[in-house]
C-alpha cells in the first residue's frame, strides 16, 4: 500500500498514527449554544490529551421535513466558527452545499466537508479543491469503497492534494444503514487517509416518519470497531443533552459520555499499534 503524506488540519496531522478526532454537534443551534460546545468539547479534549477539530453545521440543508430546522446561515455561521477557533486556538470545520458556499467558508474554517449525498457534484467538488482548504470528503451511502478513486481523481485534478475520505455506512434496505469496516481497508488500500463517523453511521434515515431515527448507543461500538479496522480518526457528533437536540439526536453521543468513550478509543489505537 502507497500511503499518501499526512494531511494537515491546522496544526495537526491526519494520517501519522496518532488518533484523530473530528467533533462537535450536529448544527449551531444558537450562537451561545455553539460557543458552550466549543468550550465544554475542549476542555474534555485537554484533559484527555487528544487532538481534535470542532465541528458544527450552519445550514442543515438535507432535512427529512421542510419544517425542520437548518441553522445560522453560512456567512453567520463561518464567522462564528472563525471567532471560535481564533478565541479557543482549535481548528474548526463545517458542511458546504454549493460552490458559493465554498467561497464563504474557504476563508473562515480550517477544513470544509463534502456531504455524503454531494460527494458526486464536480461543481461542487472542484469549488471545494480550488478552495486552499481541507477537504473532508464523506463518502456517499451509495458508492463502494473503491468508487473514492472517482473524486480523488478530481481532486487531483483540480490541485487539491490535503484531502482525505470519511466511512459513514452504506444504504442497506429501506430506512438503514450498514456500516462496513473493511470499507476503512479499501479505502486505505487505494493510499487515503480515513475517518469513520460513528454517530452518521448509526442513523436511520428518514425512519421516524417526518426525522431521521437511529441508534445511538451503538455508536461508541462501532468507534471501537473501527478503531480496531485502523481508521485514522473517529468523527463524533456531540450534544450535551441529545434529546432536546434540534437536529439529529438520536445519533449524537452525551457530552457527558464523551471522556471515557475518549479514553477507549485511545486504548484501542495504543494495543493495535
Amino acid at each position: 500500500m502507497k500511503k499518501r503524506a499526512p494531511v494537515a488540519i491546522g496544526p495537526y496531522r491526519l494520517g501519522t498514527g496518532q488518533l484523530f478526532f473530528i467533533l462537535g454537534p450536529c448544527a449551531m443551534e444558537s450562537e451561545a449554544f455553539t460557543r458552550r460546545m466549543a468550550n465544554k468539547i475542549k476542555n474534555v479534549c485537554d484533559d484527555e490529551g487528544v487532538q481534535f477539530v470542532f465541528k458544527a453545521s450552519y445550514d442543515k440543508a438535507n432535512r427529512t421535513s421542510l419544517g425542520s430546522y437548518r441553522g445560522l446561515g453560512a456567512q453567520a455561521g463561518c464567522e462564528l466558527l472563525a471567532e471560535i477557533s481564533y478565541h479557543l486556538n482549535i481548528p474548526v470545520t463545517t458542511d458546504v452545499h454549493s460552490p458559493e458556499d465554498v467561497a464563504i467558508a474557504a476563508p473562515l474554517v480550517d477544513a470544509i466537508q463534502i456531504p455524503a449525498f454531494l460527494c458526486r457534484q464536480t461543481d461542487l467538488i472542484v469549488a471545494a479543491a480550488k478552495s486552499g482548504c481541507t477537504v473532508n470528503v464523506k463518502k456517499g451511502q451509495f458508492l463502494a469503497p473503491w468508487d473514492v478513486r472517482n473524486i480523488a481523481q478530481k481532486m487531483d485534478a483540480s490541485g487539491c492534494k490535503n484531502y482525505f475520505f470519511t466511512e459513514r455506512g452504506t444504504t442497506f434496505g429501506y430506512n438503514n444503514l450498514v456500516a462496513d469496516m473493511r470499507s476503512i481497508y479499501f479505502m486505505q488500500e487505494l493510499g487515503y487517509q480515513v475517518v469513520f463517523d460513528a454517530t452518521h453511521s448509526v442513523q436511520r434515515p428518514g425512519g421516524a416518519g417526518t426525522t431521521t431515527a437511529g441508534d445511538g448507543h451503538l455508536a461508541p461500538l462501532l468507534a471501537r470497531a473501527a478503531v480496531a479496522a485502523g481508521c485514522d480518526g473517529i468523527f463524533l457528533e456531540v450534544h450535551e443533552n441529545p434529546a432536546k437536540a434540534l437536529s439529529d439526536g438520536p445519533n449524537q453521543i452525551p457530552l457527558r459520555a464523551l471522556p471515557a468513550l475518549l479514553r477507549q478509543l485511545r486504548s484501542i489505537r495504543d494495543t493495535i499499534l
